[in-house]
């Protein structure tokens, strides 16, 4: 049986994984830039994670949310207290996509309507809903498009405005920062401007958090950069399980509770929730929050110094790098001459930075080094 093709992949098979590094088959080691689309947040097989894991197996690794399963309070009362967001309610799932399904859920049984907003660029998952408000044709089936469902320009508070006086809209949902439309971050001045309107015409306001949360941006999420932004709905994925599969929807407590509204088989299962822990603790313990806004701030400003970059966007280590060419070949050349793994964007002329929140100095200067190296030539 063939493998359904998913992706264009890169040659090679990696069998190890430590911190920001991995090596493959042939024993060559590579730099983790890329973290597998922004999942590795603590760094690979990072030990306490580990055992957290190897520790749930052996007492008990799955049943169904039939039944107490006392690790969920625990992770959900860590949650609160890292990401200073204790009044919410948190309900676990399996992916970003499946978090932003059961926002749009929410919003539409909340206010009784059916209309969304989202945004030029987004990214929001490849499910029903979450691809309907996802800026990429290419991926939505015929299925899957819906007349009451509207991107509209990034940054273009009146196009929401008139929008939103249809008096259909359920929702608005933005990402805290673009990740696939090539870490595009909102203005103050956008973000405030949603959520405002959002409150006027009763709407919900959705964070998908989904790349940009769990302490990437030197914020636990990234829309608390801007203050006095307080969404209805949180979206979460990527980085909040390390590797394993995890998703998760904090919801405002506005929201009431009702039996059957949402539900799912695998969602905070035992092993998931012992994975979300351990993340939480170590995002904790070694301070990498505060980590990530520091290095990332320091990279930056030397990616800003170099001949043949255009432009750097981003907040700690969420960072968008813009070349006066076309990126594809420039991250091919860095994984063959110099075995470092970066990430694209929807803009070919993009570099997307999102690497695990252990990497270290000294591996980002090698990258500087490189690319450097690659642009002068």
């Amino acid at each position: 049986m063939n493998l359904f093709d998913v992706y264009p992949l890169i040659p090679v098979t990696l069998v190890k994984a430590e911190g920001s590094k991995l090596w493959d088959d042939q024993g060559q080691e590579y730099l983790d830039l890329y973290g597998g689309h922004a999942v590795i947040s603590i760094g690979h097989t990072h030990p306490h994670y580990v055992k957290r894991i190897k520790d749930q197996l052996d007492q008990i690794a799955f049943y169904s949310n039939s039944i107490q399963i006392p690790i969920q309070k625990e992770f959900a009362d860590k949650l609160g207290h890292l990401s200073c967001l204790h009044s919410y309610q948190l309900f676990l799932c399996n992916s970003g996509a499946e978090a932003n399904e059961n926002a749009i859920k929410m919003a539409s049984f909340e206010t009784g309507k059916s209309g969304f907003i989202a945004f030029t660029g987004s990214f929001h998952g490849r499910t029903s809903g979450a691809v309907a408000l996802t800026d990429n044709p290419k991926i939505i089936a015929p299925c899957n498009a819906r007349e009451d469902f509207h991107i509209l320009p990034w940054g273009d508070l009146d196009a929401v405005e008139e929008t939103l006086k249809t008096n259909t809209i359920a929702g608005i949902l933005i990402e805290g920062i673009q990740g696939v439309g090539g870490i595009q971050v909102p203005s103050v001045e956008f973000l405030l401007g949603i959520s405002a309107l959002a409150k006027k015409y009763t709407a919900k306001l959705i964070l998908d958090e989904v790349q940009s949360g769990y302490g990437r941006t030197g914020r636990f999420f990234a829309h608390q950069w801007v203050e006095g932004v307080m969404p209805d709905l949180i979206t979460m994925a990527k980085g909040m399980g390390n590797g394993f599969p995890i998703g998760g929807l904090l919801i405002s407590p506005e929201f009431k509770a009702s039996y059957g509204l949402l539900g799912t088989t695998f969602g905070g299962n035992h092993l998931a929730c012992a994975a979300g822990l351990a993340v939480l603790e170590v995002l904790e313990a070694e301070k990498l929050q505060s980590k990530a806004l520091d290095l990332g701030e320091k990279l930056i400003e030397e990616l800003k110094q170099i001949p043949g970059i255009t432009d750097v966007r981003g907040k700690g280590l969420m960072i968008g790098i813009d070349l006066d060419r076309d990126a594809g070949p420039v991250r091919t050349e860095l994984v063959k001459k110099y075995h470092i793994f970066t990430g694209s964007a929807a803009k070919k002329q993009t570099i997307r930075l999102l690497p695990p929140l252990s990497v270290d100095w000294n591996q980002l200067n090698s990258f500087l080094v490189a690319l450097k190296e690659i642009l002068s030539n």
